[in-house]
């Protein structure tokens, strides 16, 4: 592969990727890299032909995995963190590991964060309460803490919103709540693309399909210390307990750490794609990679206004991701994206608005590509 980026830029970083110019579509899925590709194609290789030590060989590539997410959050404990193959599966355990109360969920959230509690609801568990957000759909300390009731045992959001890119304020929140109430954060659309406290989360999920660009079926779940307490083992599976090797018939007791969310054998091809993919990051640099997305994405900004686009995304620096959502007054969003889609661009489309989401890797060539499709409804 090539080198990766020295101190001064990620032209290095961008080389690992193979999308094309005009490729506006992260939040939805982001294309992993060639490193991811090539070490997918090898393991599957190597397991199809399997010799003596090739399953355990293969297996070594969970602890690998588990050690890079631990890295890329800042957790000081590997225990704290387990793999998943998505963030719904998380946020399932998560629902179904707190035994009552309330739990606040902020209205119109993406549904993975909203199925579970109204399944665990339904078994007489826990209740969701929605909270509304402002007048610009934000979710914001204030509003969480007009919301608390003593029976509120958890807050559950996403680090950043799927329609407008908006960050949460993840350290205000947690502060507001207090240390006895659980913050349960899925972080699908923002680990990869912005910098947060993620440790200010007791539980943060996340699938890797999409900012860490590791590929479906990729993810990872870390829960702190009160987590661990709080939660009951609801949904443990035969490989979250102590010796799951031993086979005596027995109910085996959770393991201490965060492996009790396991609920069978992780994907060990899967396991090395994300660790493939967090390393990626982490020799790149967080710090580089998230700045480059917010020029990106300031550049697309000013591109969709200067074509008289309304942005609906944050546009304050301190707010936004990597998330760009708008419309064009007085034409259809299905006609805003065909025009991009005739001039290359690869977006979400949605009834009422598009979605454009910049990554490092995306060049100025992008932001040209939405400039003239934008110009282009005019003529």
């Amino acid at each position: 592969m090539s080198a990766l980026p020295g101190p001064g830029g990620l032209s290095g970083y961008a080389e690992h990727f193979l999308e094309p110019a005009g490729y506006l579509d992260f939040g939805r899925f982001g294309p992993p890299s060639a490193d991811v590709v090539e070490t997918t194609a090898a393991l599957t290789g190597r397991a199809a032909h399997a010799a003596g030590q090739t399953v355990d060989e293969l297996m070594e590539e969970e602890p690998r995995a588990r050690r890079a997410a631990a890295r890329l959050i800042g957790t000081g404990s590997v225990e704290n963190v387990t793999l998943l193959p998505n963030a719904s599966t998380g946020l399932f355990h998560a629902a179904f590991g707190l035994p009552g109360g309330s739990v606040l969920v902020p209205a119109w959230e993406f549904p993975s964060n909203l199925y579970p509690w109204l399944r665990t609801a339904a078994l007489g568990r826990v209740r969701p309460v929605p909270v509304r957000p402002d007048r610009l759909h934000r979710i914001t300390p204030d509003l969480v803490r007009a919301a608390l009731t003593p029976d509120t045992v958890a807050v559950s959001l996403s680090a950043v919103d799927f329609r407008t890119g908006f960050r949460a304020d993840l350290a205000g929140i947690k502060e507001v709540i207090g240390p006895d109430r659980l913050l349960i954060v899925d972080a699908m659309q923002a680990l990869g693309a912005t910098e947060l406290p993620w440790t200010a989360a007791d539980v943060l999920v996340t699938g890797g399909q999409k900012w860490l660009r590791a590929g479906w079926s990729t993810g990872f779940l870390y829960a702190s210390d009160l987590a661990l307490e709080r939660l009951e083992p609801t949904l443990t599976g035969w490989t979250g307990v102590d010796e799951p090797g031993l086979f005596d018939g027995e109910e085996h007791p959770p393991v201490e750490g965060a492996r009790r969310f396991s609920l069978t054998n992780h994907n060990p091809i899967a396991a090395a794609a994300l660790a493939r993919a967090l390393e990626l990051v982490e020799r790149a640099g967080t710090e580089r990679i998230v700045r480059q997305i917010r020029q990106r994405t300031a550049e697309l900004i000013d591109t969709v206004r200067s074509a008289g686009g309304l942005v609906h995304s944050p546009t304050a620096e301190h707010e936004r991701a990597g998330i760009v959502s708008f419309s064009v007054p007085n034409t259809d969003p299905g006609t805003v994206a065909k025009a991009l889609s005739e001039h290359g661009v690869t977006a979400t489309a949605r009834p009422d608005q598009i979605r454009l989401c910049a990554h490092a890797s995306t060049t100025l060539a992008a932001v040209d590509l939405v400039h003239r499709a934008l110009r282009s409804l005019g003529d």
